[in-house]
């Protein structure tokens, strides 16, 4: 097994959105659970591609499919937490693209959690992948590092 190294810090990541904690988010185990850290990370990604109008999730024709996801855990986060998820790409392909993404406790300049996203984006219809559109790939090469 491969150590994992230090967490990143907010500085690595080029966009962020503030996340609030639920009460139902904790586990029994006093903390956030694991599964809940993805749905974080998609809706960091989705909000920032939503607010570039770079993505219309409701009638566009195309969408983002999940088809890898991985997440390492660094410090536990848990309500009444607010957390700050940060964003960039790490990879751009033609109809893919991988994120980065890092969950960060308040303040915190070291991420609790970090993790990597990968969508296809495909035809909403035939759900074949397709090249990335010109505003899409626009607002991904913004936060590639």
């Amino acid at each position: 097994m491969m150590p994992r190294g230090e967490p990143p810090v907010r500085s690595d990541y080029r966009e962020g959105s503030r996340i609030t904690t639920r009460w139902n988010d904790n586990d029994p185990y006093g903390h956030v659970n694991n599964a809940i850290y993805y749905f974080w990370f998609d809706t960091a990604v989705n909000r920032y591609l939503v607010e570039q109008g770079a993505l219309d999730i409701t009638g566009g024709d195309i969408i983002g499919l999940v088809v890898n996801t991985s997440c390492d855990y660094f410090a536990p986060i848990a309500f009444p937490d607010e957390v700050m998820a940060r964003i960039r790409v790490d990879r751009l392909g033609n109809s893919s693209v991988t994120y980065g993404v890092g969950l960060f406790r308040g303040d915190q300049t070291s991420a609790s959690a970090a993790g990597s996203f990968t969508h296809v984006y495909v035809d909403r219809e035939t759900r074949r992948p397709i090249p990335l559109p010109n505003a899409l790939r626009s607002a991904l090469k913004a936060i590639a590092v």
